[in-house]
């Protein structure tokens, strides 16, 4: 199975994403990707996702069997339904575990993940990002898990409103409307839920034509500058390690 491409169509690239570097921020966390087939059940993992494992790439192919030996049983069932729960609903999910490698190291994960359906709704992959945060503490860990899971919600949010105003006025399907999207999100060099969010602010700002407001709107998404919280808090970090 090839490695998973990014794209601007859909929001599977902008939440997953960011609800990873939102787990990230503030601590050197080993993060990995992973793509599964669903009709076949097929995995694709990173190199970091099969060293999670104790294992090493050219070990063979991983299986569902062989990932689901190795958690924890006690959070066998809640990461399923987890993951189920808001795959039913078209939601990203974030969801922390513990495994236990072939040499019997133990430590903790998050999975991040989204689905990709077809042109007819019908889901074929899930993909996302795996992080090792045995570094960080349970609490801190469910904190950060749920702060980023509702960061990406409200993008995904902003999205969908941006595509209903585009489908509404211009008279597109979606589809048209995900790459008018992308397409001014690339232009501006910022990501999709920032183009999306701009493109709904702007329509609150415009005037009464809505052809108006809505190209209006599109003209005036722009790049930000990037928040530099997290590389004050990196290089705090460094500088103790240092010390």
């Amino acid at each position: 199975m090839s490695a998973p491409t990014s794209s601007h169509r859909g929001t599977r690239s902008t939440t997953v994403s960011g609800i990873a570097e939102s787990l990230a921020v503030g601590a050197q966390l080993v993060v990995g990707r992973y793509r599964v087939d669903v009709g076949s059940g097929r995995l694709w993992w990173s190199d970091e996702v099969y060293r999670m494992h104790g294992r090493e790439p050219d070990e063979g192919e991983p299986t569902i069997d062989g990932l689901r030996s190795r958690i924890h049983p006690d959070d066998r069932a809640r990461l399923s339904r987890t993951a189920a729960v808001a795959l039913r609903a078209g939601r990203p999910f974030s969801s922390g575990y513990r495994i236990v490698d072939p040499h019997g190291k133990s430590r903790t994960v998050v999975v991040t993940g989204e689905g990709q359906h077809d042109a007819t709704g019908d889901l074929t992959h899930v993909a996302g990002y795996v992080l090792d945060v045995s570094p960080l503490t349970r609490e801190a860990l469910d904190r950060e898990s749920q702060r980023a899971v509702g960061r990406a919600m409200v993008g995904a949010a902003s999205v969908e409103q941006a595509k209903g105003a585009l489908m509404a006025v211009r008279g597109v399907d979606e589809s048209t409307a995900d790459e008018v999207l992308g397409e001014v999100a690339t232009r501006a060099g910022v990501p999709l839920q920032t183009a999306a969010a701009q493109v709904v602010a702007g329509l609150c700002d415009g005037g009464t034509d809505p052809v108006e407001r809505i190209e209006g709107a599109l003209g005036a998404v722009h790049a930000v500058d990037r928040p530099r919280g997290h590389e004050a808090q990196l290089a705090r970090r460094r500088q103790r390690d240092r010390g």
